[in-house]
């Protein structure tokens, strides 16, 4: 089972963390994990924890609207514990945020707890309130202890590629906010198709083989614009924003902290770019 699936709302990096018996002692587990909420086939909201080595959802909890929260510990060591309550029992499921950086923890925690809060919310990144409303801490006094089968593309393919997200994103890198479903438009996207028509056959190989029409840049701007390609880039832009797809960009030749957002995948993209522009041949090993 992946980590995310196209269901999933919000994901990101964390641990779980478990109380020690007959104190008020919360103790990390070092086990690599990801918090992943989802709408399932039922409708209902999905509150899991996963094994990002194993990619096995070890909690699954069914959440309904305004029985939970999702608070900080600000008594635990660094105050990156948080706590998932409920109103309608005892139950306590402690969590450590394991982000490199905890920049983005209270973001998290934000979207978490509207999820919690308003059925069918969306987490938008960005707004500028949106970390304004600190998550309130916990009331429980607590301490913490120290903590298939895909065909690989070709080098000249992977930096034809690179060159055309590098060209639609020269700007974009100083725009943390930005999001890749404002930079792979059509209106973006045709002007290249039509000045570079060798990179419609490096992009052909990548898409469905019952395409009803032979390459273009007509045939491939249908395609950009259709509903399909649109929920895709914005799949792939919430997963950016979720920090857990470092094993993926490296497939693309581009660092792993690429993977951390969408900001970091546009520089990686410009800055590979920029460095096979230089004229100098290099070949990329495992």
């Amino acid at each position: 089972m992946p980590l995310t699936e196209r269901s999933t709302i919000l994901a990101f990096k964390a641990g779980r963390a478990f109380r020690r018996e007959g104190t008020n002692i919360v103790e990390p587990s070092i086990d690599k994990g990801a918090i992943v909420i989802e709408r399932g086939d039922d409708e209902l909201l999905h509150f899991m924890w996963k094994n990002r080595e194993s990619e096995e959802a070890e909690e699954d909890l069914i959440l309904f609207p305004t029985d939970a929260s999702f608070v900080s510990v600000p008594q635990a060591g660094g105050g990156r514990v948080y706590v998932l309550k409920f109103s309608s029992s005892d139950q306590r499921h402690f969590f450590w945020m394991q982000d490199a950086s905890s920049e983005r923890d209270e973001d998290f925690a934000f979207h978490v707890n509207r999820l919690l809060q308003i059925p069918g919310y969306i987490p938008v990144w960005g707004v500028p309130d949106s970390t304004s409303q600190q998550t309130p801490g916990a009331s429980t006094s607590t301490q913490v202890a120290p903590p298939a089968g895909v065909s690989q593309p070709t080098p000249e393919q992977l930096s034809q590629l690179r060159s055309l997200v590098a060209q639609m994103s020269g700007a974009a890198a100083a725009q943390p906010d930005l999001s890749l479903t404002d930079v792979l438009t059509v209106e973006n996207l045709n002007p290249l198709f039509v000045s570079h028509p060798e990179l419609i056959q490096s992009i052909f190989p990548h898409l469905p083989p019952d395409l009803p029409a032979s390459p273009s840049p007509e045939v491939l701007s249908q395609i950009v614009s259709s509903p399909q390609f649109r929920g895709a880039v914005a799949s792939f832009d919430r997963a950016l924003r979720t920090g857990l797809l470092g094993d993926l960009v490296t497939q693309l030749g581009l660092p792993e902290e690429a993977g951390t957002s969408v900001e970091a995948f546009l520089r990686a993209v410009r800055e590979q770019a920029d460095g096979n522009g230089s004229g100098s041949e290099r070949m990329d090993t495992d």
